[in-house]
């Protein structure tokens, strides 16, 4: 009877103390995922369903909204952390059917004991939510291989916002960029991204990397910014901001883990030369780019020099949120020879290509299509489709390259 009163006393502290931290939503606010149905899906047959992805991109919410019948814990929380830490059996089993833990690589060790409870009560289910790749991705597959789906969360798709595009400016979607914070109207790009850059970027770096010139990696950032759409040479960046090459490639690392910058693979059919050739550089979010490189309106915007970066920017990382989107990986490339012939974007989808050349012009011109129209000449696979992708209205898809508005890229995806 003692040893029930204990129990009970003891569960009774632990509910109290984390009640004020389990978060819940209001349905009113929620933006419907993509994402949604592969997540569900994933949930039938693994125990443990991890989605990662960058802060602020709505992880919390989604899963939220999909879960609704779980507690949700934040391990950012120092009350919730420490209980966490200090007896993580009593803090796994406050809920019978499963629970959600955001930000669950603040304590790593957790995932060993969620290995033993799910191993031994396959009804038991968790939904673990991160923004460190690395951190993730080490302790998943240290103590939850084969019992974990792992899915990636970016930040809206133009297709997850499709009734907004009407009613933005191109270069009003390229400045507020697809956080949902800013999409749903809750905050404006010009306070969202400064603050992001000071709080989250920065605090991830220090955490990872124990950067102590913060001065020379904001550097970093601005130079990365500039070379959107372009070769990634380390040499030359670590020229530029003043630092050893093994130092920027450790702190590009950290920012992808982060999920800040996308690296863009270039295509061969030779699958071992894609890992070592020279990628390109882009930014996982436009409106962020656009922060660090000092664009501070859209009206600015419409007239600086890497207006056209920022919008092949925009559409590479569409066609990667489609695809991670829906649980696979992106096989995205791009395509240049030693002859300077380049296509912007190249879409692997089984055994056939899609070759996608990006132009920000709103007028059409017959050059556009020189390259996919040859691309029988660069790869030997089989062309599925070939599209220019802009910012006219003038449309096509009749022909062998079709012409498309970048509203109705989702078409070719």
């Amino acid at each position: 009877m003692q040893i029930c009163i204990d129990f009970l006393l003891q569960f009774q502290i632990i509910a109290v103390t984390l009640w004020p931290h389990i978060h819940f939503i209001s349905s009113m606010e929620y933006i419907s995922r993509d994402i949604e149905n592969i997540i569900i899906e994933m949930a039938r047959y693994f125990q443990v369903v991890v989605v990662t992805g960058p802060r602020q991109s709505g992880k919390t919410t989604l899963i939220q909204h999909l879960f609704a019948h779980y507690a949700c814990f934040s391990l950012e929380d120092l009350n919730v952390r420490e209980l966490a830490s200090s007896d993580p059996v009593a803090f796994l089993r406050q809920n019978e059917q499963g629970m959600i833990i955001d930000e669950v690589q603040r304590v790593p060790e957790l995932m060993s004991y969620i290995q033993g409870i799910v191993d031994r009560e396959p009804d038991k289910r968790f939904v673990l939510s991160g923004s460190s790749n690395f951190a993730m991705l080490r302790s998943v597959s240290q103590s939850l291989a084969g019992r974990a789906a792992v899915l990636e969360l970016l930040p809206l798709s133009m297709n997850e916002v499709s009734s907004q595009l009407q009613s933005k400016s191109l270069d009003q979607l390229m400045f507020d960029g697809l956080y949902p914070a800013v999409c749903a109207g809750k905050n404006l790009a010009q306070y969202v991204y400064p603050a992001y850059a000071k709080t989250y970027l920065e605090r991830d770096v220090r955490d990872l990397l124990h950067v102590t010139d913060m001065m020379a990696f904001e550097r970093f950032l601005r130079l990365c910014a500039a070379r959107i759409g372009s070769l990634f040479v380390a040499s030359q960046l670590a020229n530029e901001v003043g630092v050893a090459v093994n130092t920027v490639k450790s702190w590009l690392s950290v920012l992808q883990a982060s999920y800040v910058i996308t690296m863009l693979p270039p295509y061969y059919e030779n699958t071992t030369k894609r890992l070592i050739k020279t990628p390109k550089l882009y930014f996982c979010d436009t409106g962020l780019a656009c922060y660090l490189l000092d664009i501070e309106s859209p009206q600015q915007l419409a007239r600086d020099k890497m207006r056209g970066a920022l919008f092949e920017n925009l559409i590479v990382m569409e066609a990667i949120k489609s695809r991670l989107n829906v649980g696979k990986q992106p096989n995205a490339y791009f395509y240049r020879d030693s002859n300077q012939n380049e296509i912007d974007l190249i879409l692997k989808r089984g055994e056939a290509l899609t070759g996608i050349e990006i132009k920000s012009s709103m007028t059409y011109h017959k050059d556009f299509e020189r390259t996919v129209r040859c691309m029988d000449n660069y790869v030997k696979s089989a062309i599925a489709e070939r599209a220019v992708v802009y910012a006219g209205e003038l449309e096509n898809t009749v022909g062998k390259v079709k012409l498309l508005n970048y509203s109705h890229l989702q078409t070719i995806l």
